[in-house]
């Protein structure tokens, strides 16, 4: 991927950081988003300049200002001169049971898993086709398969992988637009999944264990560099369990 740049949302930490460094380390230059992890975002950039200088920078932004998103993308194209690939990492997830669902939490949800996806490639969608370059989406397998008490979240990645297959046919055949959609790879930071919960799900995959954001990584590497004739697909990384959901 040497010579190219992409963008990855929610950058800074957890699985976002690791697509980053893979797609780096493959030669990209890497625009990273973060929302309030600035150092999280800028120990990244310093890293990834102190193996090739100027390969790296990130920018601050609320994907739910649905207006700054194109700044985002100019800004982009302004540091590294293109933009040949957009990564829509950024995610909030949290439990929304059914009878406590309110606004801020459809704003929220919807937002960050949903609407600032398509704006987002909207804008960026001019320099994409000039590159005859890819978009990748972190969708979840419970977009097809949903999670008890999750139904909102659930929701909106289902909506997420529904514009994947939307905007691979409005871009093509210039760009490709392809998702990813992990299982039981990282376990959110506030615990909701107690040990038995997450033995639980582990046992329901079939090589019976937890991935790694390193497999989320090599994936979206392979559909940004490797799958010039794959668009309008979702791989699910989940260690098999949706074979048996």
């Amino acid at each position: 991927m040497g010579g190219k740049t992409v963008l990855v949302t929610g950058a800074a930490k957890r699985v976002g950081s690791a697509i980053a460094r893979e797609l780096h380390a493959a030669g990209a230059n890497v625009m990273l988003h973060y929302r309030s992890d600035v150092a999280g975002a800028e120990a990244l950039v310093a890293e990834f300049n102190a193996l090739r200088p100027a390969s790296a920078a990130c920018l601050q932004a609320d994907l739910l200002d649905i207006e700054s998103l194109p700044r985002l993308i100019a800004a982009t194209v302004a540091r590294f001169e293109r933009l040949d690939a957009l990564v829509n990492n950024a995610s909030s997830f949290f439990a929304t049971p059914l009878g406590q669902i309110d606004l801020a939490a459809w704003d929220d949800l919807i937002g960050s898993n949903l609407k600032a996806p398509l704006f987002l490639t909207q804008a960026a969608a001019p320099h994409l086709r000039a590159a005859r370059g890819a978009v990748v989406n972190i969708t979840d397998i419970h977009a097809e398969r949903p999670l008890a008490g999750y139904p909102l979240y659930c929701a909106a990645k289902a909506g997420l992988l529904g514009l994947t297959r939307a905007l691979a046919i409005e871009l093509a055949p210039q760009v490709r637009v392809n998702a990813v959609a992990p299982g039981p790879i990282l376990w959110p930071d506030d615990d909701v999944f107690d040990h038995a919960a997450r033995d639980e799900i582990v046992a329901h995959t079939l090589l019976r264990r937890e991935g790694s954001p390193q497999d989320i990584a090599r994936t979206v590497r392979f559909l940004l560099d490797d799958a010039n004739y794959v668009t309008g697909q979702v791989i699910n990384v989940d260690g098999g369990r949706t074979a048996h959901l």
